[in-house]
């Protein structure tokens, strides 16, 4: 009896440890492959130098399931030295803040912030009132704000609009270089992805410097719908959960996609970058569908070519670019990190109770892992 006793103790203990194991593993450490170029040492859009990341999570009560995320292009003044960008639609069902003149001028001025769909106006107002607070930009009166939202109203209280101004500087303040939280933190605390509880993901791929040796960063919230793919695996039809199983599902939502890279690209050059981060949501099975607001942002920190908002008139910019021909190995590298940032956000996830005690579940990790090393036994 002892023996069988202990034996059974043994297999508890291990089964808690390869439980424990998966929720703090990273899809790539179980085995789980993307594609062919390797990840900058944190795996995650700040491996791009000198990009910080801030969230604000609000979780209260039984219905307040929300938050903010904060991007900064550089620690420095972004208003004053604003960065080289472009901003890709892959559908329009969405409420992006400040587009028309990152599509006009090619540039970013201010910190990028997402957070839930009827928090917009609230990101606004955090943005300007940072920008208007720095020192340098006591004279300034226009501050182009880009924020991106997807809607958690499924599971937080949307309506009740309880994110602030404050909240929103809070994220941006607490922004940093290094390591970042995933899951259910910042905007993605509140949101869904295929049918499961999906997040924040981030992911990064490191050119070879026969191509540069640049960096691209990417970080997704992930709120939509489709079938779901892990490595080539069927997942959704697996698991039943896929759009159209039955009338009355959806596969609505949306997605944001923020890019990052040191490398010189200028706005042309980073719009084509961004239109293949949305290959990179169609390899797990993302649709765009009708009622989906899927944006991509993409920007360069290229210090070179930053623009001066106190350039001397009359000056000219000396801009050195990567040429169209050497752009290809970028886009394998926003298509991979694309992929793995939102399998990254889903697999942080982790099941939530929220708004009217409606619960979404997270992704059933084991089976995922048990199918993937059937199909990749090496």
């Amino acid at each position: 009896m002892k023996i069988h006793s202990l034996r059974l103790l043994s297999l508890i203990f291990f089964v808690s440890l390869v439980s424990e194991s998966y929720g703090q593993s990273r899809p790539r450490d179980l085995g789980i492959p993307f594609g062919v170029l390797p990840s900058g040492k944190l795996n995650a859009i700040t491996d791009v130098e000198g990009l910080k990341v801030g969230h604000l999570t609000k979780i209260e009560g039984e219905s307040i399931r929300t938050g903010v995320t904060a991007i900064l292009p550089h620690g420095g003044n972004i208003f004053q030295e604003k960065v080289p960008a472009a901003i890709y639609v892959g559908n329009g069902f969405g409420k992006l803040a400040g587009v028309t003149q990152v599509q006009e001028l090619g540039l970013i001025e201010s910190p990028i912030i997402l957070t839930n769909t009827l928090s917009v106006a609230a990101g606004i107002e955090g943005i300007v009132r940072h920008v208007l607070s720095q020192d340098g930009n006591e004279s300034v009166q226009s501050v182009n704000a880009v924020v991106g939202e997807t809607n958690d109203g499924f599971l937080n209280d949307i309506r009740g609009m309880h994110i602030r101004p404050e909240d929103v500087i809070q994220a941006i303040n607490s922004a940093e270089p290094g390591e970042i939280e995933e899951g259910n933190v910042g905007a993605g605390t509140g949101t869904v992805c295929f049918g499961w509880k999906g997040g924040i993901g981030t992911s990064s791929r490191v050119l070879p410097h026969s191509l540069g040796g640049y960096t691209v960063g990417v970080l997704v919230q992930s709120n939509f719908g489709g079938n779901l793919q892990v490595a080539g695996i069927p997942v959704g039809e697996k698991l039943e959960k896929y759009p159209f199983r039955s009338a009355i599902e959806k596969a609505d939502g949306s997605c944001m996609i923020v890019v990052a890279t040191d490398a010189p690209l200028e706005s042309r050059n980073l719009e084509r970058l961004a239109k293949r981060a949305m290959m990179g949501l169609a390899k797990t099975g993302g649709i765009a569908s009708n009622g989906s607001g899927d944006y991509v942002i993409a920007f360069s920190t290229a210090e070179e070519i930053r623009s001066k908002y106190n350039a001397e008139s009359g000056s000219l910019e000396n801009l050195q670019t990567i040429r169209n021909d050497d752009m290809s190995s970028l886009f394998m590298a926003v298509i991979e990190a694309t992929e793995e940032a939102i399998i990254n956000s889903l697999f942080a996830a982790e099941s939530m109770t929220g708004k009217e005690g409606r619960t979404v579940e997270a992704l059933p990790k084991e089976k995922i892992l048990e199918w993937i090393k059937s199909n990749h036994p090496n």
